[in-house]
């Protein structure tokens, strides 16, 4: 038979148990709803990086748009084929100019877009065609 003592015991051993069981299992769910927060957490950043990817190619196409319209308005620019690619805000103007002034002004009316930061100007000057 079990004296008062080794039954107090057992019953304190058990319970002792059970309280390290529980805590181990709210560790365990614990760790699972961090791992779920860690999920998300990560998934959320792509999804922002992949907004501020799309935003900033969209800035560089109107930028790109913007820039060919007003070469193209230019009285001496606008018969030439002038490429224009953007990249971060960084312009590159590619082609034929009739001229040095002409030229520059390429530079002055790409730098006055909005949004641009700086201007590759590899425009050829061409002696036109008699």
């Amino acid at each position: 038979m079990m004296n008062a003592f080794t039954l107090y015991r057992s019953t304190l051993v058990a319970a002792a148990t059970a309280s390290l069981m529980l805590v181990a299992c709210g560790r365990s769910e614990d760790g699972i709803m961090a791992g779920v927060k860690m999920d998300e957490a990560v998934a959320e950043q792509k999804s922002e990086a992949v907004a501020d990817k799309a935003e900033s190619a969209l800035q560089d196409a109107t930028i790109t748009a913007t820039v060919k319209t007003e070469l193209a308005q230019d009285t001496s620019l606008g018969a030439q084929t002038i490429a224009v690619t953007t990249q971060h805000g960084l312009v590159e103007i590619k082609g034929n100019a009739p001229d040095a002034a002409s030229r520059e002004r390429a530079t002055r009316i790409a730098l006055a877009v909005n949004g641009v930061l700086s201007v590759e100007n590899r425009l050829i000057i061409t002696a036109p065609s008699a």
